[in-house]
């Protein structure tokens, strides 16, 4: 989902992960996105559950259903959110994954994340990815599916050494960048992993922390604008570069119930000038 103006410049599309009101029906988390002036949700969990298709079968009945009902949906979809690791990928996962297809190609969803998995990046890793990948490609040309896999830098892609091996095996692969996970896990500068992710980055995950260890974790997520992520180095590098794709703040409660509610959160990143809204105005 891109948005764009009269004159046909693209525009980042402004987004939430519903990981942060996991409980919300759908109806509600796009009322809530168009409350804050977003453009669209990305989709992990609604209704209390991370199993989209189930959840989508009992409230819609079918994908045809769900498409009738986001007829007159405030905002966008622009993200189904799947568990599947490309390392370490299984015939029953493979399977789950594939669920989700009738679903996106119902509701014009182009975008199915996936995590990378794994642990070193080493060449066992990336075979494994590699065959994950291939399975893909061939599985939806065959079935004439029009998703892509978008890839987050979630577990092996943290730092600039994995990903640069990645993206010389899989150069034309979607990334979903989690620019909170190459930061504060893999230690790495904004401005220097995106000179490596640019080209292939189709999404951006965006939270804060600090560096006091939390209760499962050796930081602690804190509201955007009030801890240490460099935000504005950021949005310099995106603005910069002209990037048109998906900006989402992934608000981690279903995991952390500890936070405070995405709404909250969406509160202080709007008062605290750090959601990237200057990257659509200027």
């Amino acid at each position: 989902m891109v948005i764009a103006v009269d004159n046909d410049v693209p525009l980042v599309t402004l987004a939430f992960s519903t990981l942060g009101c996991a409980d919300l029906e759908l109806d509600q988390a796009l009322a809530l996105a168009s409350h804050h002036g977003l453009d669209a949700i990305e989709i992990r969990a609604l209704g209390g559950t991370i199993d989209l298709p189930a959840y989508f079968t009992e409230r819609f009945g079918s994908p045809s259903g769900l498409a009738k009902a986001l007829e007159r949906a405030p905002v966008g979809l622009c993200t189904f959110d799947t568990s599947l690791r490309l390392v370490g990928a299984t015939s029953e996962s493979k399977e789950e994954f594939l669920r989700y297809l009738p679903w996106a190609e119902a509701a014009r969803v182009r975008s199915l994340r996936v995590f990378d998995g794994g642990e070193t990046g080493d060449q066992r890793e990336l075979d494994e990815a590699l065959a994950t990948l291939q399975w893909w490609s061939e599985t939806a040309r065959r079935e004439g599916f029009g998703a892509e896999m978008t890839i987050e830098t979630h577990d092996c892609l943290v730092t600039s050494d994995a990903i640069a091996r990645f993206l010389e095996t899989a150069p034309d692969c979607a990334l979903l960048w989690d620019t909170h996970h190459t930061w504060r896990k893999g230690g790495q500068d904004p401005a220097e992993t995106w000179k490596l992710v640019r080209r292939n980055t189709r999404h951006v995950h965006v939270k804060d922390s600090i560096s006091k260890a939390g209760p499962r974790l050796p930081y602690t997520y804190v509201l955007p604008g009030s801890g240490e992520f460099p935000m504005a180095t950021l949005r310099s590098v995106l603005a910069a570069d002209g990037y048109a794709g998906v900006v989402s703040l992934e608000w981690e409660k279903l995991w952390h119930a500890e936070l405070p509610s995405l709404n909250s959160a969406l509160d202080a990143a709007r008062q605290n000038a750090w959601w990237p809204r200057e990257m659509r105005d200027g």
